[in-house]
């Protein structure tokens, strides 16, 4: 099997005598996979919720886009406290049990609450429905999702 001096892709030349394929012709018909339709293009980003872009028309949202006339928000809040002892009261505490073991035991007493939560952004736009679940620490975390999705209610009434 030989090789053509100018075939980088290593094609075998046909044995001698055996007739030649036909050129390649491109196909007049178009292609099996068309380009599909182009990106909606609705505007800049106005607000991000978690996941959720909303733009002047459009909802953005991993499991597809929404209109935003006519959506609705619900914002819901699950809240739990842990009480745990703080790093500090765990650091003194075994600094100190090399002097004053009681002592340095009631010092693993002292407990701080921790409050933790999740927000969740519950999006309905028609017969479609997104719920967006976001961790929270601090109150004024939900407080910003609050304002934010009162902000998106203003804009979806117009």
């Amino acid at each position: 099997m030989t090789f053509p001096p100018d075939d980088p892709w290593g094609t075998p030349a046909p044995a001698p005598g055996s007739p030649t394929p036909p050129p390649a012709v491109s196909p007049s018909v178009p292609s099996q996979f068309p380009a599909g339709p182009p990106p909606v293009t609705s505007g800049p980003v106005i607000v991000r919720i978690a996941e959720i872009e909303i733009t002047s028309t459009t909802i953005r949202t991993p499991a597809g886009d929404f209109p935003l006339a006519g959506s609705r928000w619900q914002v819901n809040e699950f809240w739990i406290t842990q009480r745990r002892t703080p790093l500090w009261a765990r650091i003194v505490g075994i600094a100190l049990s090399v002097c004053t073991v009681g002592f340095s035991l009631l010092l693993l007493l002292v407990k701080a609450s921790a409050p933790q939560g999740t927000v969740q952004v519950t999006l309905t736009s028609g017969p479609q429905q997104y719920v967006a679940r976001i961790p929270v620490d601090d109150e004024d975390d939900v407080v910003t999702i609050n304002q934010q999705v009162n902000y998106v209610r203003s804009l979806a009434a117009l």
